[in-house]
C-alpha cells in the first residue's frame, strides 16, 4: 500500500514536471473558465454591493442579509437550476450552451456573485462611515462618491474578486451537471480529479491536486499580500 502510495505521488511529479498535455489542458481549460467567472460576477457584484451599501430602500435589510445567505449557496442546486435553463425544454435551451464551458462559467459566475457583492457592500459600508461626513461637505454627487469609495478600497475589494475566484476554481458540483465533465471541451481540474480517482488512475488525480493546491495557496497568498500592502499603506 505504501510503495503504491508513494508511486502515485512519483509519477504525478512527472507530469508535472513534463507537462504533460492532458494535464496542461485540463489546467488551461480550469482557469479560462473560473478567470471568465469571476470576471463577469464581478463586473455585476461591484455595482450591487455598492448599491445595497449606500442606498437607502425599503426591505435594504432583507438585501443585506439575502446577501450573506447565498453566500453559502450549495453548488449543486446551482448546477441543477442552470441545467434547467439550459436545457432543451428550458427557456435559454435554443442556446445549446448545456454540456460548455460557457454553461460552466454561468454556473460559476452565480456562485461567486454573492461572495464578491456582500463582501464589496461591508467593505464600502465601512469605508462610507468613516467618508461619509468628508464627501457630504465637498458636494460630492452619488455616483462620483460611489466611485472614490470603490478607488479608495480597491486593495479589499480585489481580496473579495479573489475569493471568489478561490471558490469557483475549486467548485466541482455545479461544473459537473452542466458542463458534463466531457474529455477535452469541459473536463476541469476539480471533475477531473474526482473522475481519476474513481477510475483508479491516482497519478493524473494527484497530480491535478497539487496544482490545485498550489493555485489556492497562491491565490490566498496574493489575498494576504493584498491587505498587508492596504495597511501599510493607509494604516
Amino acid at each position: 500500500m505504501n510503495t503504491d502510495f508513494f508511486a502515485a505521488c512519483a509519477a504525478a511529479f512527472r507530469l508535472i514536471v513534463e507537462a504533460d498535455a492532458g494535464l496542461i489542458a485540463i489546467v488551461g481549460l480550469s482557469l479560462i473558465v473560473s478567470v471568465a467567472a469571476v470576471l463577469i460576477a464581478t463586473a455585476i457584484a461591484l455595482p450591487l454591493g455598492a448599491v445595497v451599501a449606500l442606498a437607502r430602500f425599503r426591505g435594504r435589510h432583507g438585501a443585506i442579509v439575502l446577501l450573506n445567505a447565498l453566500m453559502g449557496l450549495p453548488p449543486v442546486v446551482v448546477g441543477l437550476a442552470v441545467y434547467l435553463l439550459l436545457s432543451r425544454a428550458g427557456p435559454l435551451g435554443e442556446f445549446g450552451l448545456l454540456f460548455t464551458p460557457g454553461a460552466m462559467v454561468i454556473a460559476q459566475a452565480i456562485l461567486v456573485v454573492p461572495i464578491v457583492a456582500a463582501l464589496a457592500r461591508q467593505t464600502i459600508a465601512d469605508a462610507w462611515r468613516e467618508y461619509e461626513e468628508q464627501l457630504r461637505s465637498l458636494g460630492a454627487p452619488p455616483r462620483l462618491a460611489v466611485w472614490t469609495l470603490l478607488w479608495d478600497t480597491r486593495f479589499s475589494l480585489v481580496t473579495a474578486v479573489l475569493a471568489g475566484f478561490g471558490r469557483a476554481a475549486a467548485e466541482v458540483g455545479a461544473v459537473m451537471i452542466v458542463g458534463g465533465n466531457i474529455d477535452g471541451v469541459t473536463r476541469v481540474m476539480t471533475t477531473a480529479i474526482a473522475l481519476e480517482t474513481s477510475k483508479g488512475d491516482l497519478p493524473l488525480a494527484l497530480g491535478l491536486g497539487l496544482v490545485l493546491v498550489v493555485l489556492v495557496l497562491a491565490v490566498n497568498a496574493a489575498a494576504y499580500s493584498l491587505r498587508e500592502a492596504a495597511h501599510r499603506r493607509f494604516g
